[in-house]
C-alpha cells in the first residue's frame, strides 16, 4: 500500500462562458479520478474565512459543552473524536476527528419530520456562539445552489438534458448536509491503523470539501486493486475539491467513480468542511438508460438513496442504533 506523489486534478472555471467545454472538461475528471477542483464558484473567500473562523471557535469549546449538542436521533449535531469508524476492517480506533452535522431544517409539524435524519438542527447556544447559527444557514443556502448547479453540470457531461436530475422525487427534497471536520494534530500511523479519516466513498451524489490548506486529503483510483496505490490532493486556494459519490456511480453504471479517499494527519491541527449533496430519501437509483446496453448491463440493482445512506451509517457510525432507536422511544 503505497504512496505515489500528488494527483493532478481538472480545475472547473465556473466563470467560462463555454458550457460545453466544461462538460467536456468535467467528464474527463469524472471519467479519470471522481475528483475535481472548483474555482469562480461564486462563494466568496471572505465569507469562507467566517464560516471557518465559527468552526474553529465551536471545535475549541471545553468537550462538556460541545456534549450539549451531542448528535440527535436525526444525526444533527456534534460527534467525538472516535465516533466514526470509515473503514472498520482496517482502523484499530474510529476516526481522529471530531464533527458536526447540520442538515436541512424539517419543522416537526412537516409529515417528513417522522422520516429518518428529518427534523430540526441542533445549534450552540447564541450565548455561546452568536454569530453560529446564522453563518452556518448562510453557508448551506450557497453551497447547496452550487451543488445544484454542478448537477446540471453533470448531466451535461453524461451527454443528457440539462434538466435530467431536475425531476420531481430525484433533488427536490435533496438529503444535503454541511459536515464541519476538525483534525487534532495527531500524526496518523496507516501501517498500525490509526487514519485521520479511514479509506471510503462518498455516499451521495457529490460532495464539496473546503480547506484550510493543511493536506492529508489522499485518493485511491483503482478501489478494488490488491495492492492500493494512494496519490495526495493539495488544497487549492480559493478551490472547492469535488469529489463524485455512490448515488451517481449506481446512476451511472461504474462509468462516473465514486473514489476511494481517506485523510493522513500530519501532526499539524487540520479544519475543513464538507457539504454532502444526496438525491431525496427516497428516490431509487437505477442506472440510467444510456449507460448500459446489452454488452454492458446493469452492475447495480435499483436502490433506495436513503437506505444506501442508513446501511453506512450503520457500519461507520458508533452507537448507531442507540442514537436512532431514540427517534422511536
Amino acid at each position: 500500500m503505497g504512496v505515489a506523489g500528488a494527483e493532478r486534478l481538472e480545475c472547473i472555471d465556473l466563470s467560462c462562458p463555454d458550457v460545453e467545454r466544461l462538460a467536456q472538461q468535467l467528464r474527463k475528471a469524472c471519467l479519470e479520478t471522481g475528483f475535481f477542483y472548483v474555482v469562480n464558484h461564486g462563494i466568496s473567500e471572505e465569507f469562507m474565512a467566517q464560516v471557518f473562523e465559527q468552526s474553529r471557535k465551536f471545535f475549541t469549546l471545553p468537550l462538556e459543552e460541545k456534549m450539549k449538542v451531542y448528535q440527535d436521533e436525526n444525526f444533527r449535531g456534534y460527534t467525538p473524536i472516535f465516533d466514526e469508524k470509515l473503514d472498520p476492517a482496517k482502523q484499530r480506533l474510529g476516526d481522529a476527528k471530531e464533527g458536526y452535522y447540520i442538515r436541512r431544517e424539517v419543522s416537526g409539524s412537516d409529515p417528513r419530520a417522522k422520516d429518518p435524519l428529518q427534523g430540526p438542527n441542533q445549534w450552540p447556544s447564541p450565548d455561546t456562539l452568536p454569530e453560529w447559527k446564522q453563518t452556518m444557514e448562510m453557508y448551506f443556502d450557497q453551497a447547496e445552489k452550487l451543488s445544484r448547479k454542478l448537477i446540471k453540470l453533470i448531466a451535461l457531461a453524461l451527454e443528457l438534458e440539462e434538466s435530467f436530475f431536475d425531476k420531481p422525487g430525484m433533488f427536490d427534497h435533496a438529503m444535503a448536509a454541511v459536515r464541519l471536520l476538525h483534525y487534532p494534530a495527531q500524526a496518523s500511523n496507516p501501517e498500525e491503523g490509526f487514519f485521520g479519516a479511514g479509506a471510503h466513498s462518498d455516499y451521495g451524489m457529490l460532495t464539496l470539501l473546503a480547506s484550510d490548506g493543511v493536506p492529508g486529503l489522499q485518493i485511491c483510483k483503482e478501489k478494488d486493486a490488491k495492492e492500493q496505490v494512494w496519490t495526495n490532493v493539495q488544497p487549492l486556494k480559493g478551490a472547492f475539491i469535488v469529489n463524485l459519490g455512490d448515488m451517481l456511480e449506481r446512476w451511472t453504471n461504474n462509468l462516473f467513480r465514486s473514489t476511494l479517499h481517506r485523510v493522513l494527519n500530519y501532526g499539524v491541527e487540520r479544519y475543513s468542511i464538507a457539504f454532502f449533496m444526496g438525491p431525496n430519501f427516497d428516490c431509487i437509483v437505477e442506472c440510467i438508460p444510456t449507460c448500459c446496453s446489452e454488452l454492458n448491463p446493469s452492475k447495480f440493482p435499483p436502490a433506495k438513496s436513503g437506505d444506501h445512506l442508513l446501511g453506512r451509517y450503520k457500519v461507520t457510525h458508533k452507537d448507531y442504533e442507540a442514537v436512532a432507536n431514540r427517534k422511536y422511544t
